[in-house]
C-alpha cells in the first residue's frame, strides 16, 4: 500500500445502507499479475447489500465495489498487454475495493476498451451481470441451440443480461418472470418472448432451463418447471426466504438437474475464463447485440443505491460515478 490517499466508500460495520460512509483511505498498489485502476464508474449490484448485510463475511472496514470501469493507473510484475492510461472494463470481484477512485485486480479479469464505441458508465454495467449470463447459460448451463429458458427477476441487472445472452446462444422460447405489474413492460425490452408475474409460473408450461436468483417458493417452483433432463441454475437468494431442500432422489427418478454459480468463487478460481466472458460480453454490447439499461448516479449516493437495490424497485443497473471523464 503506497502513503497516497483517496476517496471510497466503506462498510465500516454491518447493517443497513446507513451504515455506508464516505472515506479516505490508502490507495492500493497493483501486485504480481494485477493492475490499478483509476475508477471512472462502478457498478452497484446486490452483491455488494450482502456484504454490507454480513451475509458475507468480509474484514472491516470494507470497501465494496465488483465491477469498474477506467483507465489503467499502474502494471503490477508480470503483466503485459495492457498500457498505462488504456481504457478498460473490468471485475473487482475477488477482493472488491471498486466504490473508490482507485482499485485493484487481476489482469485476467480486465477488457480493454480501446477501439470501442462504449461509453465508460455503460461499460460498468456489463463485468458482473453480463459476464454472469453468458457463464451460466454457457458453461453451467450448457444450453443447447433452441432450448427453452425460464428466468426469474427478469427486470433487474441479471435478469435483462440473462434473457439477451440466451437469445445470442440461440435459445428458442425465453420467458422471464418479474415479481410485479409495474416492471412487465421493462423486462420485455431484454430479449424476452413472454414476461410473467413470479406468482404465475405453474402455468407457464416447462423449460429446459431455469435460473433461479430469487430463492424460496420460486425454487420450489422452478423445479417443477423442468422438463426431463432440464438443468436449473441457482444462483442467490434475493428474497431473503430460508434455504429450500431438495430431494436427491427426485432428482435422480425425474432427470433433472440442480447446479449453483457464484461469480466470486469461480473468478478466483478461473480468472481467464471469466475474462473471456467479460470480452465476449463487451464484444457483444458494442455490436448492439446486448443491450443495458443504465441510471447513473454520483459515488456520493451509494447510500441510495443501496436502498433502491434491497427494496427491489430497480430495473435495468445502477451505476455509481466516481470521477468527472
Amino acid at each position: 500500500m503506497s502513503n497516497a490517499q483517496m476517496k471510497a466508500v466503506t462498510i465500516p460495520e454491518f447493517g443497513p445502507a446507513d451504515v455506508l460512509r464516505l472515506d479516505t483511505v490508502a490507495v492500493p498498489e497493483p501486485g504480481p499479475g494485477q493492475v490499478s485502476i483509476d475508477v471512472a464508474y462502478a457498478g452497484a449490484n446486490f452483491a455488494e447489500v450482502l456484504y454490507r448485510q454480513g451475509v458475507v463475511d468480509v474484514p472491516l472496514p470494507f470497501v465494496p465495489g465488483i465491477e469498474v470501469s477506467g483507465r489503467i493507473r499502474a502494471l503490477g510484475p508480470g503483466v503485459e498487454g495492457f498500457s498505462v492510461g488504456q481504457p478498460v472494463a473490468a471485475l473487482t470481484i475477488v477482493d472488491s475495493g471498486g466504490y473508490a477512485e482507485v482499485v485493484t485486480t487481476s489482469a485476467g479479469l480486465v477488457a480493454p476498451l480501446d477501439g470501442h464505441d462504449l461509453g465508460l458508465e455503460l461499460a460498468a454495467a456489463l463485468p458482473s451481470n453480463s459476464t454472469t449470463a453468458f457463464l451460466v447459460l454457457d458453461r453451467v448451463a450448457r444450453i443447447e441451440p433452441g432450448e427453452s429458458v425460464l428466468v426469474h427477476a427478469a427486470a433487474g441487472g441479471v435478469g435483462s443480461q440473462l434473457g439477451q445472452a440466451a437469445r445470442l446462444l440461440g435459445a428458442g422460447r425465453v420467458v422471464g418472470t418479474v415479481g410485479s405489474p409495474a416492471k412487465v413492460e421493462a423486462a420485455k425490452a431484454f430479449g424476452y418472448d413472454e414476461v410473467i408475474l413470479r406468482e404465475d409460473v405453474a402455468g407457464a408450461g416447462e423449460f429446459d432451463i431455469v435460473v433461479d436468483m430469487v430463492g424460496g417458493p420460486t425454487r420450489r417452483a422452478s423445479l417443477d418447471r423442468l422438463a426431463p433432463m432440464g438443468r436449473m441454475v441457482v444462483m442467490g437468494n434475493a428474497s431473503g426466504a430460508e434455504d429450500v431442500g431438495m430431494s436427491a432422489n427426485e432428482l435422480w427418478f425425474t432427470n433433472k438437474t440442480v447446479s449453483g454459480f457464484n461469480l466470486a468463487a469461480y473468478a478466483a478460481a478461473h480468472a481467464s475464463d471469466a475474462g473471456r466472458a467479460l470480452r465476449r460480453a463487451v464484444e457483444a454490447a458494442v455490436g448492439g447485440k446486448l443491450r443495458t439499461q443504465v441510471e447513473v448516479l454520483p459515488l456520493e449516493r451509494a447510500v441510495e443505491a443501496h436502498r433502491r437495490i434491497e427494496s427491489g424497485s430497480t430495473t435495468g443497473k445502477l451505476v455509481l460515478q466516481v470521477a468527472r471523464v
